[in-house]
């Protein structure tokens, strides 16, 4: 039976099957199906003149009015009947329409898509990547995205040249996104690759990269441009950990929130230490969000609020003062603080004198430890991740408020980087002291933490090879 030659053909006939008993037991449904199918469908078709081809024809004559993707026709390409002489026209078909698929399927899920790719994740046909993949590796410039169509005309041209194969053509596409997966399923590679896109560096640049390496020496090479791309320096060589220490630190130092130019980097430096926390213990299986990490914005926020960013507006003075108020509710309800939080909140003509609200502004910053200025309030030691909605609506909040807010947001399963979570915790601090504050002496150990964690990355702990 020829049924049971393979799988598929074996699920096609089950379908016909089921297709058939349904048809047995509705002869009035037939009828009308019938019907429409007669005197209500209509049918376009164009006749070719000897010598055309099909393929340039479709192409011709549906682009720019038919809205068919690039990958749409590529599979064509790909599904077309084989017409020279003596081959099976459905041969490899089947197996290639299947295949196509599962890719689709894998690049469906946002996790993989953004872990190899900063654009937007299409809502339909993210294969196209692999065949951009394709086009990059024969050389093929990045420039060529404004052609709608490139993948497509590229590909189009491979398939007609003498001597090519459909078979070996989707060989090469498979492998392609055979050796993303495999960097995908690796938690060093995934993390040090996905550091590197999200810095700019194309998937095609990083492949360039593995050619001719081993993993040990390719997870080498990731290093060197992960260590390029943070520091802007080379790394040393050969690995020194006092060298890389020494660079690292001179990086750090010149890290400041206060200059603007800073912004962009300290915020990748974040990121980094972040996924060299979850790389620095073998026994781990977290893997950072990066499909989250790039669906959301996210801010540089101070972990203590600076002193001298008091709110301006007196709806944002009202809102500081609101969140203030709703966490000593929790703490200490009944007290003078609150007291006077609830005067002010409900007196509108004492809320419009500016000297009232900073004369109680100052007050709470004293009630939670964050009066004064520090050296290095605008430094890495002060500085964390927050997602841009909720360091907008809680805007300069003192360290007890944000602390709140951030567990709470943990506890409902919403992404929070590990290291923002760790701040707020206060897991970096060498002493289990007061939570709802953030001292000078946990600010210093969250550095050390940051610079013994980074120089153990880059010394390539990331294995278990202490």
């Amino acid at each position: 039976m020829e049924a049971e030659a393979n799988a598929d053909y074996f699920h096609l006939y089950q379908a016909m099957q089921i297709i058939e008993g349904w048809f047995a037991q509705h002869d009035s449904e037939v009828e009308m199906i019938k019907a429409a199918l007669l005197n209500q469908v209509k049918l376009i078709w164009f006749e070719l003149a000897e010598g055309d081809h099909p393929v340039e024809a479709f192409t011709r004559l549906n682009v720019g009015k038919i809205p068919l993707t690039s990958d749409e026709l590529i599979r064509a390409l790909f599904l077309r009947r084989n017409t020279r002489a003596g081959v099976d026209p459905t041969s490899g078909q089947l197996r290639i329409a299947y295949e196509w698929d599962q890719l689709e399927k894998s690049l469906q899920n946002d996790a993989f898509w953004y872990f190899i790719s900063n654009k937007s994740a299409p809502t339909q046909n993210r294969i196209g990547l692999l065949f951009e993949l394709v086009a990059q590796e024969d050389g093929m410039p990045r420039t060529w995205g404004h052609d709608t169509y490139a993948a497509f005309h590229h590909m189009n041209g491979r398939l007609k040249a003498s001597g090519s194969s459909v078979a070996d053509e989707w060989a090469r596409i498979k492998s392609n996104f055979l050796q993303l997966e495999e960097w995908y399923e690796d938690r060093v590679l995934f993390h040090m690759v996905g550091y590197l896109v999200h810095q700019g560096m194309g998937i095609d640049s990083i492949r360039a990269l593995a050619q001719g390496s081993t993993k040990s020496g390719f997870e080498r090479i990731l290093r060197r441009e992960i260590f390029k791309c943070a520091t802007g320096d080379e790394l040393p060589t050969p690995v020194s950990e006092a060298a890389i220490r020494e660079q690292l630190l001179s990086h750090m130092d010149a890290l400041s929130y206060d200059r603007k130019s800073s912004h962009h980097r300290i915020r990748d430096w974040l990121l980094l230490f972040n996924l060299a926390t979850l790389l620095q213990d073998v026994r781990s299986n977290l893997r950072f969000q990066f499909d989250s990490f790039k669906t959301q914005n996210w801010d540089i926020e101070h972990i203590r609020s600076v002193s001298d960013d008091r709110p301006g507006r007196t709806d944002a003075q009202k809102t500081w003062l609101e969140h203030c108020r709703s966490f000593l509710d929790t703490q200490e309800p009944a007290n003078a603080l609150c007291e006077e939080i609830d005067t002010y909140l409900a007196d509108q003509a004492v809320s419009k004198l500016p000297e009232v609200f900073d004369n109680l502004y100052d007050k709470i910053l004293v009630h939670f430890g964050e009066a004064g200025e520090w050296d290095a309030e605008h430094g890495l030691g002060n500085l964390t991740l927050l997602d841009e909605h909720t360091n907008r609506s809680y805007g300069n909040a003192v360290f007890a408020v944000k602390r709140q807010r951030l567990l709470s947001l943990d506890q409902a399963g919403i992404f929070v980087p590990l290291c923002t979570r760790n701040v707020f915790l206060k897991c970096y601090s060498p002493q289990a002291g007061n939570s709802l504050f953030w001292t000078e002496q946990d600010r210093e150990a969250y550095e050390t933490t940051m610079l013994d964690t980074l120089t153990r990355f880059f010394c390539g702990h990331t294995r278990g090879m202490q």
